[in-house]
């Protein structure tokens, strides 16, 4: 039996002779990574895929799974939940609060606000007992939607990302990934509940600790965390030009090196690399040959726009090529992904963007498979 294999078809190589080294930069965090999210490119990778406790920024998760109940009309925002008094007691004041009261009846949209814009410990308890009757139902939750997104390396134990003896885990990878679904699937739903510059609960108000807000242009997200084992640490995007750039910082020692360190990462991402378009949003990219189907090929195309990310006033060299596991057999519906279109670079790294089928293409009948045999006899 002949076993599926790679099969890579060079598109084209780019070279101008320029000098191919990333711009140099080290970041002082020990876990730094940075994605430019317009076209996939790792711009930073500084033990990225170590597991850390994730502290606050497992509220990420939290706000993903309570998104998702409203967007899919699950949950309304304007239902209110019960602040239990053994919840007060726990959590009132303890670490960050949104300073819930016992008994209040609390709408699941200003619960957003608390868990999101004060990282309230209390509104992420009361959101998980309110959505899944308790916390542990809620994790259960948590992980299952991280499963599906593809954090291939995180676990969660809590709903706020309080200590728990390392049961709960992450990588910085999985929180930029985390970050880049809350904000391509819950696009409204981002902008109205991140990016806030503070929120009054109890006629208590409090300030976003994000921060690059306001510092950094484009910024308008996501979350901060700190524990004593986690160190400082943030998880931050910002917009501009069309450019988003997704960064996560962890393990710094102070607030006031959180923030210049995160401010001063974006500002690198932006300004030392550039973006170019390659191909449009549905444009055709080629085709690839298909086996026992009614068509002998099928178009691969993108459906989204492919942007490549290169260091900012160099040419960079890399070979662009489409990868796929062949052959492609019939059927195969129009939409699937069933290649890759990567841009190697001198240095190894690739930059990895889906290629989904243009078309379907179905089974062929008996005549059609007789004819390609016999063109495949001809031709040969």
């Amino acid at each position: 039996m002949r076993l599926p294999v790679w099969i890579f078809v060079t598109l084209l190589p780019v070279s101008a002779g320029y000098s191919t080294a990333k711009p140099r930069f080290q970041s002082t965090a020990p876990i730094a990574y940075v994605v430019d999210m317009a076209s996939g490119r790792i711009l930073l990778n500084e033990n990225g895929h170590k597991q850390i406790p994730p502290a606050s920024m497992a509220k990420m998760m939290t706000a993903y799974v309570v998104f998702d109940l409203i967007q899919r009309g699950k949950l309304d925002a304007n239902t209110k939940f019960r602040v239990r008094p053994a919840i007060w007691k726990r959590w009132n004041n303890t670490g960050s609060s949104m300073f819930l009261k016992a008994n209040q009846d609390v709408r699941v949209s200003d619960l957003l606000h608390g868990l999101i814009s004060l990282s309230g410990n209390d509104a992420a308890i009361v959101l998980a007992e309110g959505v899944a009757g308790s916390e542990a139902a809620f994790t259960k939750q948590m992980n299952k939607a991280a499963a599906q997104i593809g954090m291939r390396n995180s676990h969660f134990a809590t709903a706020n990302g309080w200590p728990d003896a390392g049961k709960t885990r992450t990588t910085a990878q999985d929180l930029a990934l985390l970050g880049a679904r809350t904000i391509r699937d819950f696009p409204t739903l981002y902008h109205r509940f991140y990016g806030e510059t503070g929120f009054a609960w109890n006629n208590i108000r409090q300030v976003n600790r994000n921060p690059i807000l306001g510092v950094i242009d484009g910024a308008d997200g996501m979350k901060t965390g700190h524990t004593s084992e986690a160190g400082y640490c943030f998880t931050g995007t910002a917009q501009q030009g069309g450019r988003r750039v997704m960064m996560v910082v962890a393990g710094l020692g102070s607030v006031q090196a959180r923030a210049s360190e995160s401010a001063r990462v974006m500002r690198w991402a932006f300004q030392d690399w550039r973006t170019e378009r390659l191909y449009s949003a549905k444009a055709r990219v080629m085709r690839l040959p298909v086996q026992m189907g009614n068509s002998r090929s099928v178009v691969v195309s993108s459906k989204s726009p492919v942007m490549v990310t290169l260091p900012r006033g160099e040419k960079d060299n890399y070979t662009l090529f489409v990868r796929y596991t062949g052959p492609l057999k019939a059927p195969i519906k129009r939409g699937t992904q069933v290649a890759q279109l990567v841009a190697k670079f001198e240095d190894g790294t690739e930059q990895i963007m889906p290629l989904l089928a243009h078309e379907s293409v179905a089974p062929a009948g008996f005549f059609m498979r007789a004819y390609n045999g016999l063109l495949s006899l001809v031709t040969a």
